[in-house]
């Protein structure tokens, strides 16, 4: 034990603390001369584009990867989010309700998967580089999707999910900047989320399109949104179906009140995406449009088209619109019903609460009249 324990340790740091800046002072002196060798090495080489080059490359080929089209979509989704999105296993299994282990064995035959099929990193060209970017933005809308929309559990929105897909989009339009389908993402995502505060009411509860206060809608990324709109139209050639829906989103974000939309505008564009899409959801959402611009009974004559699709049997919004228009026409106990079966098919608690109040509301209106 020292005589003076208190001016022993003074003294030990004294000499510890001038150690250090002596050690910070030969570091930062060797950093500039490294620095200085680097520069005349790459004498007229940008090195900052040259880094920006090379990560961008690195990310790019890592995007490609994990969103390889020989991976299933619920294997491209959690690669994506764990790779990518900087997700743990834990919170991507709770962003979709399905146990931890179902995620983390996902995330294992995924890598697995990619190494037998002799999936390289690196970036793609010609028509393979296409069709893999088709599967990229796929993912990215569909974790879009869920988290605007859930397909299951309490929460009608999950906005973090919503705010990990906006992100990768808008770093992949960084990364190729003349893809105009990748611009046309973004800019149906940021429009879409700008609803996402106006889509819960102040007990929790869904609150649909035309019934929101559109005062709540963010007017940033509104602006956003139709700024990469006009970037993916600047671009030229045909516009494809990300852009097509981006703009059908900005006939919503234009008009200043529900009653204000451009509904024969959105019907052309809905005509539009499914001349490139052979989809039954495009076309249910386009009877919605030819319902709300040309009347319920030229709408519910196109969704009555699609109630024998094999393919939208269990899907739980056919039959909510189809209520939605029997009501408008007056047949409340119809409506009733199919609100009824909506419900019983949704697996989103919240949404089954609205539906089961909807058709209540149907019940009650038909015992008025």
């Amino acid at each position: 034990m020292p005589e003076k324990p208190g001016a022993w340790l003074m003294g030990t740091a004294k000499h510890r603390a001038i150690d250090l800046v002596r050690r910070r002072q030969t570091l930062e002196r060797k950093e500039e001369e490294i620095g200085r060798a680097i520069e005349r090495a790459h004498e007229g080489i940008d090195l900052d584009a040259a880094i920006e080059e090379e990560v961008g490359d690195d990310l790019l080929g890592l995007i490609f990867m994990a969103c390889h089209p020989v991976l299933s979509k619920d294997a491209r989704v959690a690669l994506t989010l764990r790779v990518l999105g900087g997700l743990t296993t834990e919170e991507i299994a709770r962003a979709f309700l399905v146990p931890v282990s179902t995620i983390a064995q996902r995330i294992v035959r995924a890598k697995r998967t990619l190494t037998e099929a002799h999936v390289r990193f690196e970036l793609p060209g010609g028509q393979e580089r296409v069709a893999r970017l088709a599967s990229v933005l796929e993912v990215i809308y569909l974790i879009f999707n869920e988290g605007y929309s859930a397909t299951a559990g309490e929460d009608w929105v999950r906005p973090a999910l919503c705010a990990e897909a906006l992100r990768l989009g808008r770093v992949l339009a960084e990364l190729v900047p003349s893809e105009p389908e990748v611009h046309g993402l973004v800019a149906l995502m940021e429009i879409q989320a700008s609803r996402l505060r106006a889509r819960i009411g102040p007990s929790g509860e869904p609150v649909l399109l035309l019934d929101q206060d559109r005062a709540r809608w963010d007017r940033l990324l509104i602006r956003r949104g139709l700024s990469a709109l006009q970037r993916a139209e600047s671009l030229g050639g045909v516009m494809g179906p990300y852009a097509l829906q981006a703009a059908i989103a900005a006939c919503h974000a234009r008009a200043p009140a529900a009653a204000d939309t451009d509904w024969s505008r959105i019907v052309a564009l809905y005509d539009a995406v499914a001349q490139l899409v052979d989809s039954p959801v495009v076309e249910l959402n386009r009877a919605v449009a030819v319902g709300m611009a040309f009347g319920p009974t030229a709408g519910l004559d196109l969704v009555d088209e699609l109630v024998q699709e094999p393919s939208l049997q269990g899907y739980h919004l056919l039959w909510a619109v189809r209520g939605d228009l029997l009501r408008k026409l007056g047949r409340c106990e119809e409506a009733r019903i199919e609100f009824e079966r909506a419900a019983s098919l949704t697996r989103n608690a919240v949404e089954r609460k609205l539906l089961h109040k909807r058709a209540s509301e149907c019940a009650a209106e038909g015992m008025a009249g």
